[in-house]
């Protein structure tokens, strides 16, 4: 996968696929997008004092990086799982602006450094534990209490978003627990809603209208 870093328009880095022509992230900023989605509509909506996180698509390790800054600041324990099919190189992830931006006691790196496949204490008050395969292809018998679905979009790997992959998010969750992503294509919502997800749609980060968020009900 050919890619190269940008910055985006709130000075933070993303990547851009050049043979996709896709980015990583928004254009109008990697972190203020990152942080409005999986932050402020996600796990912040979640009141436990141990959260369990399924991230689809590690990327640049900003979604991760945010969350271990949330949970020192609010004193929270966060287990947090993800899956990347396309892993950085250190070429790349060393380059990266995040710490720059998010204030936590480790750093980006540290974070790509962790070996894959190793649930690792990276603080009291967060774990890690990475799987490099494709989404197709996880399994686990955890449960968790938020997803932070945050693959390609639609127009570029539709086969992401499809319904078998979106019933594997609903059968991971917890009772009551939230799929967050920053899409909002109807047919998205309709094939949330036919698995049993309660659709959500509110106001999308800078550049975008609306985003979902989806809770599980039984």
């Amino acid at each position: 996968m050919d890619r190269e870093i940008i910055v985006t328009e709130d000075g933070s880095h993303s990547l851009f696929v050049k043979d996709m022509g896709e980015t990583f992230h928004s254009k109008h900023g990697a972190v203020q997008e990152s942080a409005h989605v999986y932050i402020k509509n996600g796990i912040e909506l979640i009141e436990k004092e141990t959260i369990n996180v399924l991230e689809y698509g590690f990327g640049t390790g900003l979604n991760a990086l945010l969350t271990l800054e949330f949970a020192v600041n609010n004193n929270k324990k966060i287990v947090y799982e993800s899956i990347e099919a396309y892993p950085l190189t250190a070429d790349e992830f060393n380059l990266l602006n995040y710490n720059d931006f998010v204030k936590t006691p480790v750093s980006l790196q540290k974070l790509h450094e962790i070996p894959v496949d190793t649930n690792e204490m990276v603080t009291e008050h967060f774990s890690l534990l990475k799987h490099f395969c494709k989404i197709e292809d996880f399994k686990t018998i955890n449960k968790f209490d938020i997803v932070y679905f945050d693959v390609f979009g639609f127009d570029y790997q539709s086969e992401l978003w499809s319904t078998e992959i979106l019933q594997k998010s609903y059968d991971f969750l917890n009772t009551d627990g939230i799929f967050v992503t920053y899409a909002c294509k109807g047919l998205i919502n309709r094939r949330l809603k036919e698995i049993g997800f309660k659709v959500h749609k509110t106001a999308g980060p800078p550049g975008k209208r609306e985003m979902i968020i989806a809770v599980k009900k039984i």
